[in-house]
């Protein structure tokens, strides 16, 4: 089976060897009430109120979303308006630690006995997917249609990011049990834990405990970006096409995240909801890197002075990944629960853009066989139908393009915006 294009990068797992340290209980939090696709909660505490660890403090009534939870014990100084990374403005619950870390009453394991308590089961605990993409697990998991097959996307293929592959060295019991929690409760027969090649040691760690298992496939991908990306490793370990428009259940498969399974299976066992993130802290700004777990809420900047980061030479601080990470506005801003890795960079350069010349780079290397030189030209004169016709609802942003673009258009960026341009069904 032929492999979808893409790109060799330097991967840069500087810390993939670092094992994950616990950060210092922070004096404060601030935990946004919009951390995942779909709806914000609205908050369930006021100004003055004491929370406790694992407590609920805010939830919504729209179908696409999941609750959130204090990742502290202590009182809360105010409830604010919150500006996101990518400009929507939501509530915050503001939190003054006080140091006990004394667990709420609400923890404690769920009783699940079918299907439906199961999903709510998931639903309760807050996970979404800690790949970056946030989307609520216990839709994923309750899926229109009959799925057979497991994919867990343990590629980790962003430069830089080694927060899964800790995951997988140090937690590998509970990621096989989260597959077979999920084998169990979804009736899924086949799984396949695919994981590129350059992670050699979990290869090695997950073909010996699944041995015995042949429902569960060691799956190797080729070290190339963006093997993570859903679409992309669905094809490469099973060989099945999500179509235009199509979900990946419509063809029988569910993804997850394999940091997102391990933490089922835990939550499964204790009650405790998604309230810590381990990050990896990395970039040339960056003296000490490592990969950290830390409660949601944290200030990245805490976070980058613990890794020994000179704030005052600091260009530019990206949340995940530099491919499709997100540039952040400032260092305050707080983690969340799809905050998987922080990097500072000590220059930015802005690079000159110039004229198209034709090269074809940015067609060889999209995993979706588009034409990104095309669709730059249907977006600059607002052509819906040729938009429609080059398939630009099929782009993922990985960013590939632009980042082979001699160039240096911005052609991922100009991919997004001609999306909006598409009327949604």
């Amino acid at each position: 089976m032929n492999k979808l294009n893409g790109i060799r990068l330097n991967h840069r797992k500087n810390t993939e060897n670092s094992p994950t340290e616990e950060f210092p209980l922070p004096a404060r939090v601030k935990i946004p009430m919009s951390m995942n696709m779909g709806a914000s909660c609205q908050p369930l505490v006021k100004a003055g109120d004491t929370v406790k660890v694992g407590q609920k403090i805010g939830d919504s009534d729209a179908a696409f979303s999941v609750p959130i939870h204090s990742s502290v014990s202590g009182t809360i100084t105010a409830v604010s308006d919150y500006r996101t990374a990518s400009g929507a403005v939501c509530k915050a619950v503001e939190i003054e630690t006080d140091g006990q870390q004394t667990v709420s009453e609400e923890v404690k394991p769920p009783v699940v006995t079918d299907r439906n308590s199961f999903i709510k089961a998931v639903r309760e605990s807050g996970a979404c997917g800690l790949g970056g993409a946030g989307f609520p697990t216990h839709i994923k998991l309750n899926p229109k249609t009959p799925v057979d097959t497991l994919v867990i996307n343990a590629a980790e293929c962003e430069p830089y990011i080694t927060a899964d592959y800790r995951e997988m060295i140090e937690n590998s019991a509970d990621v096989i049990g989260g597959i077979r929690l999920v084998q169990s409760h979804l009736g899924i027969k086949s799984v396949k834990l695919a994981i590129e090649a350059n992670k050699p040691e979990a290869i090695k760690k997950f073909t010996k405990m699944a041995e015995d298992d042949d429902s569960i496939d060691i799956v190797t991908l080729p070290s190339s970006y963006p093997q993570g990306a859903e679409k992309v490793i669905i094809y490469n370990s099973t060989g099945r096409i999500v179509m235009e428009g199509q979900l990946p259940s419509d063809i029988g498969v569910i993804v997850m995240n394999v940091s997102t399974i391990a933490f089922l299976y835990r939550y499964m066992q204790d009650g405790m909801p998604l309230v810590q993130r381990r990050l990896t802290i990395d970039g040339n700004a960056v003296a000490d890197p490592k990969n950290i777990k830390t409660v949601i809420g944290t200030s990245f900047r805490e976070l980058l002075e613990y890794c020994k980061t000179d704030m005052d030479s600091v260009k530019k601080i990206i949340s995940g990944g530099p491919m499709m990470g997100m540039s952040i506005p400032n260092a305050d801003m707080p983690v969340v629960k799809t905050s998987n890795a922080l990097l500072a960079f000590d220059r930015y350069d802005q690079r000159k853009t110039s004229a198209c010349i034709r090269c074809g780079r940015c067609v060889r290397v999209c995993p979706m066989g588009l034409m990104p030189a095309d669709i730059d030209r249907a977006y600059k004169i607002k052509n819906i139908e040729e938009l429609s016709k080059l398939k630009v609802m099929l782009c993922m942003n990985c960013g590939s393009c632009t980042y082979v673009c001699p160039a240096n258009r911005k052609l991922a960026e100009t991919n997004q915006l001609a999306k909006t341009l598409i009327p949604r069904k």
